[in-house]
């Protein structure tokens, strides 16, 4: 079986994330989604979510792509995560590119496309401007 894993906040859920989410199944048969706490998002990305950790995780495991959903904590915790799952692919949006070379060594890396004309940064811009 080949686990795959990927990180982030999926906070106003859209389709860029579906995709995201899809494109990385693709890559396995088993994908675990580590989703940053309410804690991990304020103190260290300072970051304020609409939805709260639970509520986020709830949308997550209802989408057929995803069979696991476990608490990203710390920047710290991809390496031991890696280990832990018997992660085989490591995969992230392409904005993040090159930032995780280092976990090479333990498994593949694997930088996807973003969904060009959605984001959740834009959607909360364009809710401001009206």
């Amino acid at each position: 079986m080949k686990r795959v894993i990927t990180y982030g906040t999926f906070d106003l859920l859209h389709y860029g994330h579906i995709n995201l989410l899809q494109r990385a199944k693709q890559l396995g048969d088993y994908l675990v989604v580590a989703l940053s706490t309410d804690e991990f998002n304020w103190n260290m990305k300072q970051k304020k979510c609409y939805f709260t950790f639970e509520e986020r995780k709830r949308l997550l495991e209802a989408i057929r792509y995803v069979d696991l959903v476990i608490p990203e904590e710390n920047w710290e915790q991809k390496i031991s995560d890696v280990k832990e799952y018997h992660i085989d692919t490591f995969v992230m949006g392409d904005d993040w590119e090159g930032k995780f070379d280092f976990l090479k060594s333990s498994c593949e890396v694997v930088y996807l496309s973003r969904t060009p004309e959605i984001s959740t940064t834009q959607i909360k811009n364009d809710l401001n401007n009206k």
